[in-house]
């Protein structure tokens, strides 16, 4: 669970998730609490429930690395068959875990939340909708919700799918191109009770170029010289047959080539193709190279 400055929420938060856990898991859970660097009384409070109950754990950042560090490094900690992730600030409802769960014994791989009533100002609302519907254009799956923070996984999808950068917004995506089988089922949204939205319109722009980042590197960022090979020969072929086509012009005598710009352009393609090309066979070793993962630095455990 993700956390930005969230002290007045945590402990009626708390609260509800221990009747709602109590009853489904029968005692068999863990809550872990990501402090994503804090600058309330926000781990006071973590500390404090942790010690009237030790199945709520933390791990505290030492600065703000952002939503997608916190889920990673909590997806790393998991230890249940099945991971439930939602919001810290009350807006998510954690009655609606059953039914996730339920869903999930279906047969279902990742089970995300659709906020069909949301309680949020229309400048919100409404770029919210139409992030979601490119989103589900590009990315193939039919969401309507992709940045739902209420998910119930199979431990096997968190193990596997890479949150880094912004891409949380991507999990629903990621773990579909990984083959696992994902669904949606709609839940309660509340309006916000205390604080206010850490998140600014900026996050709406840097989204889309998320998903272009998201939807390369899944498809190519094993193998880049298929992406970059394959735009450079068309580069480099439609610069050869430019040329070709000139030199054969000037062969026959009906030309100078110094008289046809054409063949500045044929030749500018041709560098181009060949550059694209070797930047796919840097891509390759790079990648054969340097697969390491993301290390973030945690201030302290509980």
């Amino acid at each position: 669970m993700p956390l930005l400055n969230e002290e007045e929420s945590l402990g009626e938060l708390a609260q509800r998730l221990e009747t709602v856990l109590e009853r489904v898991a029968r005692g068999r859970y863990d809550v872990l609490f990501i402090d994503d660097g804090s600058t309330d009384g926000s781990y006071d409070v973590i500390r404090s429930i942790h010690s009237r109950n030790n199945r709520f754990r933390a791990i505290r950042f030492r600065r703000n690395n952002g939503k997608s560090a916190a889920l990673g490094v909590g997806f790393a900690d998991v230890k249940g068959d099945i991971v439930i992730t939602m919001d810290a600030d009350l807006q998510d409802d954690p009655s609606e875990i059953p039914a996730l769960i339920t869903k999930l014994e279906e047969g279902f791989d990742l089970v995300s939340g659709w906020k069909r009533k949301r309680h949020d100002p229309w400048h919100k609302t409404f770029p919210s909708k139409l992030f979601n519907a490119v989103t589900s254009f590009m990315s193939g799956i039919k969401l309507h919700d992709f940045n739902c923070g209420l998910k119930a996984y199979r431990r096997e999808v968190v193990e596997t799918v890479q949150v880094y950068g912004e891409m949380h917004r991507y999990i629903p995506a990621l773990a579909h191109w990984e083959g696992f089988r994902v669904t949606e089922i709609p839940v309660q949204h509340h309006a916000r009770k205390f604080g206010y939205s850490k998140f600014g319109a900026s996050r709406f722009l840097k989204g889309f170029l998320d998903l272009l980042t998201v939807m390369f590197t899944t498809r190519y960022v094993k193998r880049p010289l298929h992406f970059f090979g394959t735009v450079g020969s068309l580069f480099a072929l439609i610069g050869l047959v430019t040329d070709l086509y000139l030199v054969i012009e000037w062969f026959l005598g009906l030309t100078s080539l110094s008289q046809r710009p054409l063949a500045l352009f044929g030749i500018a393609m041709i560098i181009v193709g060949v550059q694209l090309i070797s930047i796919g066979l840097i891509g390759e070793l790079i990648v054969k190279n340097n697969m390491e993962s993301q290390r973030y630095s945690i201030r302290e455990r509980l």
